[in-house]
């Protein structure tokens, strides 16, 4: 029993915690960004992820290969990172840190569809469209109530760029298929984010950070620079060896829903009643539009 519930205990803790990291680093954003400008805190975080990653690459032996289709490989990596992160630093002056994990948890829907209507590499079917359907209503209904919820339309715009990047970096790191350890892949795309973001200073060195941040805001630059960028990664690669997708996607339902939590109790975000009702819709959407991978992974065989 000892030997058979071990390994489940670490699996299920492993996943636990990278849940629980990619719930709160919405959160840790916006404490981040309160105090000093969104970009100066992304250059730091980026280039202080890299310098960890690097140790932790050296650690694990890994090599960093600089060959063609390996740097390929972290230039479209680096889309998920400096694109896409990029644009999540901006959204968090206009949304809450849970409407932000919420319109996150949209990735799936919208991958499922760029498959279905461009790439043609998945076939969506009735019950996957209908979920897509009410789970874009349910965030209708969110969003109706703009002033109690801290909607901004900027916000959400930034917030669908972004997941328009993630998902295309995606796409592009499997189409390149780069030989690529998961480790030397995250490190190498967070080099190029790193070197990337170098391009941004000119337009803010006007607000480069001259002072010291409260405690807030230094808690949420490390968590983001060493949990939400080298734990979590680490957490996600270990499980995705280990797990079905399926098993890996029950976390678009779970972490919107403890963003949210958490953006309430630590944060004082108001989420109204007439919200909570949209936040339970899109919910009941994203699980019917994983129900068919969820059914043919778990009752299938039974």
């Amino acid at each position: 029993m000892n030997s058979n519930s071990s390994p489940m205990l670490v699996t299920a803790s492993i996943y636990a915690l990278l849940v629980l990291i990619w719930a709160a680093t919405p959160l840790a954003i916006v404490w981040s960004v309160q105090e000093v400008h969104p970009m100066w805190v992304l250059i730091i975080r980026y280039f202080g992820a890299s310098l960890l990653a690097l140790a932790i690459l050296s650690a694990m032996r890994n090599p960093l290969p600089f060959d063609r289709t390996s740097m390929m490989s972290y230039v479209a990596g680096s889309l998920n990172l400096i694109g896409a992160q990029l644009f999540i630093y901006l959204a968090a002056n206009y949304l809450t840190s849970g409407l932000m994990a919420l319109i996150f948890g949209f990735s799936p829907l919208v991958a499922g569809l760029i498959g279905h209507v461009i790439l043609k590499t998945n076939r969506l079917i009735w019950l996957q469209w209908l979920g897509m359907a009410v789970a874009v209503g349910g965030l209708s209904f969110v969003f109706a109530e703009s002033a109690d919820s801290k909607v901004n339309p900027w916000g959400v715009v930034l917030m669908l760029i972004s997941m328009v990047s993630y998902i295309s970096s995606i796409f592009w790191v499997k189409q390149i298929n780069a030989p690529l350890k998961p480790m030397s892949q995250a490190t190498g795309s967070l080099i190029v984010s790193s070197l990337g973001s170098l391009l941004i200073i000119p337009f803010i060195w006007q607000s480069f950070p001259t002072q010291m941040p409260s405690m807030q805001a230094l808690f949420g630059f490390g968590f983001t620079m060493i949990l939400s960028s080298i734990v979590a990664m680490l957490c996600y690669f270990w499980l995705i060896r280990r797990l079905a997708a399926s098993t890996v996607s029950l976390s678009n339902v779970m972490t919107p829903i403890i963003a949210l939590i958490l953006g309430a109790t630590l944060n004082n975000e108001v989420i109204s009643s007439h919200a909570f009702a949209g936040i339970a819709v899109v919910m009941f959407g994203i699980v019917m539009y994983f129900w068919k991978e969820w059914r043919e992974q778990y009752f299938s065989k039974s």
